[in-house]
């Protein structure tokens, strides 16, 4: 039976600013991407109904996705098939569902199963809840981390590291044009605990077990990077198996956690550890 096994990187090749460069680089490109969009649309990421309100006709219909969309005047976000070959949810910008619903009655090929709608105020309620959730977790992370090690450069790293980990996947989303939603914000939230468990197991080996520090880095490389590499296969078969059977919002979440999980890895392993080690060899020193 083949076995995983994570192989010993030798971190004294290379320098603190080596290390640091990739992960840093990748931020600062995510930043730019997202802080782009915030300028242009006055929203960080592209809006779901969730957010910015809108319409959904639930119909039962023979045609092909791209038909089904071609039967409205109004702009088709998406038409997502559940529960059978035959059941979509299309999705609407506007939020006037009788003039869709009148559409879709008179068009030949639809029936229509239900409908539902969002109004813009109420996406406007939802998203400055999903900031505050976020602003919250992050924040609750932040306190715990400063109050586990107490000191500010290795608390700082996790901070970032978290920060990261989030916008990464945010500004991969903008370029792909995924529209975010309820249930991509809680895979966002999931991933600040899956970054904050492998940096303070990084950070409590280095600070606080017996060992040199490459020795106490490759030790908890051996748990996190297993860890967070199972995390990604397991979110990767999740995200090509919820394409295949056209569930968006699922394949969403994957893809995110994929994107989050191997910006950690980035994040842990390249930007934790140069922090770490200069703050291990020459911080402490001064």
């Amino acid at each position: 039976m083949p076995q995983f096994e994570v192989p010993e990187v030798d971190y004294s090749r290379y320098s603190n600013r080596q290390l640091v460069a990739v992960p840093l680089a990748v931020l600062v490109v995510a930043v730019l991407i997202v802080g782009g969009m915030w300028a242009i649309t006055g929203s960080p990421a592209h809006m779901g109904v969730d957010f910015a309100g809108g319409s959904e006709l639930t119909v039962e219909s023979s045609l092909s996705q791209a038909d089904i969309a071609a039967q409205f005047d109004e702009p088709v976000v998406s038409v997502q098939g559940i529960e059978g070959q035959n059941t979509y949810v299309v999705t609407f910008e506007t939020a006037n569902v009788d003039s869709v619903r009148a559409t879709a009655e008179s068009a030949d090929g639809l029936t229509v199963l239900g409908s539902g709608e969002t109004s813009a105020i109420f996406g406007d309620e939802n998203k400055k809840w999903a900031i505050i959730g976020l602003a919250i977790a992050f924040l609750g992370m932040s306190v715990l981390a400063f109050a586990l090690f107490r000191t500010f450069i290795p608390s700082l790293a996790i901070v970032v590291s978290a920060f990261s980990d989030m916008l990464v996947p945010i500004a991969v989303l903008n370029l792909l044009g995924i529209r975010l939603s309820l249930g991509t914000v809680a895979a966002l939230l999931m991933l600040i605990g899956y970054s904050v468990d492998s940096d303070i197991l990084l950070t409590n080996h280095v600070l606080r077990r017996s060992g040199d520090f490459y020795e106490s880095t490759y030790r908890a490389m051996q748990t996190g990077v297993t860890m967070t590499v199972t995390s990604i296969a397991a979110m990767a078969v999740m995200a090509v198996a919820a394409t295949f059977f056209g569930i968006d919002l699922m394949a969403s979440i994957g893809l995110i956690l994929v994107i989050g999980l191997t910006t950690d890895l980035l994040n842990t392993y390249m930007f934790n550890v140069s922090l770490l080690r200069w703050y291990k060899y020459e911080g402490v020193a001064r």
